[in-house]
């Protein structure tokens, strides 16, 4: 009998935007396999211009999250005195949720390609499924292909078809909240009433 799936999805969600929720939703309903997805947000240790508040970024998720019964969000990531690779994460919700479950990662092409790159990229494919979502014009078959290390570990790679490509860009959005422009159709109302009440992005 297969596990029971919950499927990590990690950003920095500043802010969460329609699209990351569409997207969530269409790669629960295209894996039957799993049952919660969960949005990690990474820490303001991580070293990204512009990243808001952890603690307004972990509301807003949890607005989006609260009506969903698959959906949930993890301040695993906010709680660590350092930042931590995505390999210690994995572990980490791992060792939380148990040998029930199987931990599958999110993971956009464009990161696979420099997966070499990360931290135990050896492990974290022989240990951790990974969900993957094919971005612009990459084909996940060419991607490991050209990568000995994808090829050696190809069946931890998961391609679930019938998912959309998706505009992801919440810069574009806090560049419209800094102008004063409608983002009204881009967001939740709840998360955009959260993001006024707090006066955040601008």
């Amino acid at each position: 009998m297969s596990k029971k799936v919950i499927a990590v999805f990690g950003g920095s969600f500043n802010p969460p935007i329609n699209s990351h929720i569409l997207l969530a939703k269409q790669i629960i309903q295209n894996c039957k396999l799993i049952e919660k997805l969960i949005f990690v947000p990474v820490s303001t240790k991580y070293q990204k211009l512009e990243l808001e508040n952890d603690l307004h970024r972990y509301n807003m998720l949890k607005i989006i999250c609260e009506n969903e019964d698959k959906l949930g969000v993890s301040d695993i990531e906010l709680n660590q005195n350092k930042q931590l690779y995505t390999i210690q994460t994995l572990d980490l919700l791992k060792e939380k949720y148990g040998q029930e479950y199987s931990i599958w990662f999110v993971m956009g092409t464009d990161n696979l390609k420099e997966i070499e790159t990360w931290h135990e990229p050896k492990r974290l494919l022989k240990q951790y499924k990974v969900i993957v979502l094919e971005r612009d014009n990459d084909i996940l078959e060419d991607i490991i292909k050209n990568s000995e290390l994808l090829t050696q570990n190809k069946n931890s790679l998961i391609k679930i078809d019938g998912i959309d490509k998706m505009f992801l860009s919440s810069t574009m959005i806090r560049d419209k909240i800094k102008k004063g422009e409608n983002v009204e159709q881009y967001m939740p109302k709840k998360v955009l009433e959260y993001i006024i009440n707090n006066r955040l992005y601008k």
